[in-house]
C-alpha cells in the first residue's frame, strides 16, 4: 500500500513538473524575442491564370445522312480526309433511281403527246362552234380534254423533277468544307434516311469552338461589374487554351457567347470561345482547359507561408511596436478569391508599408517578440 502512494505521488509529480515546463516555453517564446522572416508590404501588380475544363467542337459539326434507300456501291473518301463544300462523299446504287427516271421522262412525253391532240381538237371545235355547226356544250367538253391533258403534262414534269432529284441524291456530297469523321459503313451497305447513325460527320475546323463554365456567383459579379451580361462577355480578355498534353495551344481565344441560362445541376453557365486552326491541330470532340488571365492593379500581396488560415478567415501577424517592443499582432484580412498558390492577394486589411512576418504563420502566438 505504501508502494502505491509513492507511484500516485511521483506521477502527480512529474505532471505537474511538464505543465510547469510547458508553461514556463509558451512564457519564454512570448519574452524573448525570436527571430522571423519579416516584409513590408507595398502595391503591385499580379496577373493569376485561372483554368476551367472545356470541350472542344467544330465550327460546324454537320452529320451526313442518304436522302434516298439503296446499297452503298462506293466511298469516295477516306477517315480524317479534308473535303470541300459539294465534294462527293458517297454513292448510293443508281440502277432503281435511273430507271424511275427513264419511266417519268417516257411518261411526261405521253403526257405531252395527249396534249397536243387535245389541242388540236380544242381548236377544231372551237372552228366549228365559231360556224355554228357544234353546240357550246361540245366546245366546252373539248376545253376541258385540252385542260385535263395540260395537267397531266404538269404532274408528269413534276414527277420528272422528282425522279431526278432522288437520282441526284445517290451522289452524296460534303455540304461544307471540314474534315470527314468515321465511316461506320461500307460498300455493300443498306443505308435509308431513317437510320440512326450518319454516314459520317463533316467538322467544319477551320475556326474550333470551345465550350466551357462558370460558377453563377462569378458569372454575376462580371455582369455587375459590366452593367449588362453583353458588355461582360465583351471585356473578358483574350483566353488560352491547355491541351491534353499540358501544352499551349499557340493561337489566343476570344469569348463569344454566354449561356442565359443556368444549369441547374451544377449551378453554372456556359460560355464559348473561338479559336483558330489554321494547323488543324484542334479536333472536335477533343477536351482541355480553358486558362483566362485575371489582372489585379496595385494591391498587397503577401507570402502564403504567413498566411494562417482558418476555414474562411485568413489571418497574418503584424509587426508592431507595443510597449516600446517589436510585437507579433494577429490581424484579420480579406482576400481575392483566385491566389497563385505561393502568394496571396489581400483586398483589404493591410496598408502599404506595414510589416508582416512572412514565414512560419502556423507557429507564431499573437503577442510574441519579434527579433
Amino acid at each position: 500500500m505504501k508502494s502505491i502512494s509513492l507511484l500516485v505521488v511521483g506521477c502527480a509529480a512529474l505532471f505537474l513538473a511538464s505543465c510547469g515546463g510547458n508553461s514556463q516555453q509558451q512564457q519564454s517564446m512570448l519574452n524573448n524575442p525570436l527571430e522571423y522572416k519579416t516584409v513590408k508590404v507595398k502595391p503591385q501588380d499580379r496577373t493569376i491564370d485561372t483554368k476551367y475544363s472545356a470541350t472542344i467542337r467544330g465550327r460546324q459539326d454537320i452529320q451526313v445522312l442518304p436522302q434516298v434507300s439503296g446499297q452503298l456501291t462506293q466511298l469516295c473518301i477516306t477517315e480524317g480526309q479534308k473535303v470541300h463544300r459539294g465534294q462527293t462523299l458517297f454513292i448510293i446504287d443508281q440502277v432503281p433511281y435511273q430507271a424511275a427516271l427513264n419511266t417519268a421522262k417516257a411518261n411526261l412525253e405521253a403526257a405531252q403527246a395527249a396534249e397536243a391532240t387535245a389541242k388540236l381538237s380544242y381548236e377544231s371545235t372551237k372552228n366549228l362552234y365559231e360556224q355554228n355547226v357544234v353546240s357550246e356544250y361540245d366546245l366546252q367538253t373539248a376545253n376541258n380534254s385540252y385542260m385535263q391533258a395540260k395537267a397531266a403534262v404538269a404532274q408528269a414534269t413534276a414527277a420528272v423533277t422528282n425522279a431526278q432529284n432522288s437520282l441526284s441524291y445517290t451522289v452524296v456530297k460534303s455540304p461544307a468544307d471540314g474534315v470527314v469523321g468515321t465511316l461506320p459503313y461500307r460498300v455493300g451497305a443498306l443505308v435509308s434516311p431513317s437510320m440512326q447513325t450518319p454516314l459520317t460527320t463533316v467538322s467544319d475546323n477551320h475556326q474550333m469552338y470551345v465550350y466551357f463554365s462558370i460558377t453563377e456567383a462569378q458569372m454575376l459579379q462580371k455582369t455587375r461589374e459590366a452593367g449588362s451580361a453583353e458588355a461582360a462577355v465583351k471585356a473578358m480578355p483574350a483566353v488560352k487554351l491547355e491541351l491534353v498534353d499540358g501544352t499551349i495551344y499557340e493561337e489566343a481565344g476570344t469569348i463569344e457567347t454566354a449561356s442565359g441560362v443556368v444549369d441547374q445541376a451544377t449551378g453554372s453557365i456556359q460560355l464559348r470561345a473561338v479559336f483558330n486552326n489554321p494547323k488543324g491541330l484542334l479536333h472536335s470532340g477533343a477536351t482541355g482547359n480553358i486558362v483566362i488571365p485575371i489582372d489585379y492593379k496595385q494591391h498587397i500581396v503577401v507570402p502564403a507561408a504567413g498566411v494562417k488560415q482558418l476555414q474562411t478567415v485568413h489571418q497574418v501577424f503584424v509587426v508592431e511596436n507595443v510597449d516600446g517592443q517589436r510585437t507579433a499582432v494577429v490581424r484579420n484580412i480579406e482576400v481575392a478569391p483566385y491566389n497563385t498558390g505561393k502568394e496571396f492577394i489581400v483586398t483589404s486589411g493591410l496598408k502599404a508599408g506595414e510589416e508582416v512576418i512572412a514565414e512560419g504563420a502556423g507557429m507564431i502566438k499573437d503577442g510574441a517578440l519579434v527579433k
